[in-house]
């Protein structure tokens, strides 16, 4: 019997391994993205394209980026701050002095600097930022411009802002003076929801129509918030929650929500042998 024991217990224990491993790799957000810009386009993959029939841009939010990216310095870095990478320290030249290999040090671009994507302030919360990839916002801002009376101005904003500035918002005297802007000009791209005023002589960049988006999320990130309050000690397996049917205000997906909920911090994540857990946190 002993000689029995001897052979069932490492059997027993591989397999309680494998099942362990088994659950955990069942949660479809467990992976990270390794960078801010594969976050941002595995985001961009659960945008419910055809609830807006394809109108808007497909946009993620800085908050989903951080449940791919948890170091919130390297996403924010790598979406709108320069730097440099490579070996900086150099080496030692013919004359015996160090010199600095420029083949070997090179500039990193954050994303927003390269014009690959846009960042825009949302309106219904301060650190509520959206991300876009600038070729989405300029096909879907022509499409709905198209034949339009402010068609010119907003063509016109394309062509020369939008290449040149990569802010959030922008100054009356940088639109008139920088870009050649008149007054009428910059009222039509308002009307046109490529701008919206942040306050006298500021304006926001903009994405003509989201207002239904935003809506949508502010309902939606409640519903789901509310799946898990109501959910025995306030907390739900993220797989569990995933499998479950959405409620009727959650009209951008449960994942899509899930990814805000995580990197917003407005749940903690606890693993478990059964996979990731989703907690409230203590009021």
């Amino acid at each position: 019997m002993s000689r029995k024991r001897q052979r069932l217990g490492p059997e027993t224990l591989e397999l309680k391994r494998r099942r362990d491993r088994g659950n955990a790799e069942a949660d479809p957000l467990r992976g990270e993205a390794g960078s801010a810009r594969a976050a941002v386009t595995e985001l961009v993959r659960l945008f419910p394209r055809g609830l807006f029939e394809d109108a808007l841009p497909p946009i993620a939010l800085r908050s989903q980026v951080y449940s791919l990216v948890p170091d919130r310095t390297a996403a924010d870095r790598q979406l709108q701050v320069e730097g440099y990478y490579g070996n900086l320290s150099g080496r030692r030249g013919k004359n015996g002095k160090m010199e600095t290999d420029s083949s070997l040090m090179r500039k990193r671009k954050a994303l927003q600097e390269q014009g690959e994507v846009r960042i825009i302030q949302l309106g219904f919360d301060l650190d509520a930022h959206g991300i876009i990839f600038t070729e989405d916002y300029r096909t879907r801002v022509l499409k709905a411009c198209d034949g339009r009376s402010y068609a010119g101005a907003v063509q016109k904003f394309l062509a020369s802002v939008l290449p040149a500035c990569g802010d959030l918002s922008f100054q009356q005297d940088q639109m008139t003076q920088t870009f050649g802007f008149r007054d009428t000009e910059i009222t039509q791209l308002v009307n046109a929801g490529v701008l919206t005023v942040r306050d006298a002589g500021s304006w926001w960049l903009a994405v003509p129509g989201a207002g239904r988006f935003i809506k949508y999320f502010v309902k939606g990130r409640q519903a789901v918030l509310g799946m898990i309050r109501k959910a025995k000690y306030r907390e739900l397996l993220l797989s569990e929650l995933l499998g479950r049917r959405a409620p009727a205000a959650v009209r951008l997906g449960l994942a899509y929500h899930v990814h805000d909920l995580i990197g917003a911090q407005l749940v903690d994540c606890v693993s478990t042998t059964s996979g990731t857990l989703l907690r409230l946190p203590e009021m």
